[in-house]
């Protein structure tokens, strides 16, 4: 399995609205000179909530064709219908996609029996190996520990992105997890320390602006260097938490279009970053010594 930082990817949008492609070959080309170990393509971060299925399989298809094998490229396929969590897993192998985020079905609300047998769906629709997508301030579901050790023996579910931010409930997991199992933060303030409990790396918000020095500390904390890895993470701190100040990923896409890499514009209900948002992420990118 992959090990350190997973950048949760933007997907940028063109003038029309439409997908940038140009932008996106950009992103990628940039993670792999800055040193991400991974990227995630159309997850919540790239905005999977207002793309439409072809574009899905679009942006996975790119994603994989920009990075022609120097970087695994995890694809977003989750859904709160199991058929269609299938359908778009499904797509998502055809699209070349490396392995498959999967994310806890939204707003009906499943029992954990219903986890179970969504996740084993999912789970036989692919040969691909399969995170776990756990974030209930999101979802509203949250996937239990021991449903998570459950599926953990399910042949091709192989890690879980733990977006809880509970590093109590992440000791559980890494002490009971079977050999082979990886266990990511999904939550960039607790990401490093999570690496030094025996963690597996961090899929990052931080790493779409600050990819190397993402990449760095989380290499750190995976070797149990904690002062080299608290020293890169004071930097960061101030991006872990104003790159939400505002929903994510508007303050994200503010900050790459100062950067020269897209634009800043979101899909619709999201909208553009407030003047007091830019000053705060803008503030956070100077403490990391990103220019704008």
């Amino acid at each position: 399995m992959i090990r350190g930082s997973i950048v949760a990817l933007v997907t940028p949008f063109n003038e029309s609205g439409g997908v940038d492609f140009d932008a996106l070959k950009r992103l990628v080309d940039y993670h792999i000179t800055e040193g991400t170990h991974a990227i995630v393509a159309v997850g919540t971060t790239g905005e999977s909530a207002t793309l439409t299925h072809q574009e899905d399989a679009a942006v996975i298809r790119a994603a994989v064709e920009y990075s022609a094998g120097r970087i695994p490229v995890i694809a977003g396929a989750g859904s709160n219908s199991t058929s269609e969590a299938c359908q778009l897993t499904e797509a998502a192998t055809k699209a070349g996609a490396n392995l498959i985020l999967s994310v806890a079905p939204y707003y009906n609300k499943p029992p954990q029996a219903g986890l179970l047998a969504h996740f084993r769906a999912v789970a036989d629709s692919t040969d691909l190996p399969i995170i776990l997508y756990n974030v209930p301030g999101r979802t509203v579901t949250d996937i239990a520990d021991d449903t998570t050790l459950e599926l953990a023996e399910v042949t091709n579910i192989a890690g879980i992105k733990d977006a809880t931010g509970d590093l109590a409930r992440a000791q559980y997991l890494l002490e009971n997890r079977p050999e082979g199992f990886a266990i990511y933060s999904g939550d960039d303030p607790t990401a490093m320390e999570l690496c030094l409990l025996g963690g597996d790396g961090d899929i990052s918000v931080t790493a779409n602006v600050a990819p190397r020095l993402m990449a760095k500390m989380i290499e750190a904390a995976l070797e149990n260097r904690r002062e080299d890895a608290e020293k890169m993470n004071q930097k960061l701190i101030g991006l872990h938490s104003n790159l939400f100040i505002e929903p994510n990923p508007m303050p994200t896409k503010w900050a790459l279009a100062k950067m020269g890499f897209m634009r800043a514009e979101c899909r619709l209900p999201l909208v553009a970053l407030t003047e007091k948002g830019a000053i705060a992420v803008a503030d956070a990118c100077a403490q990391a010594g990103i220019q704008l």
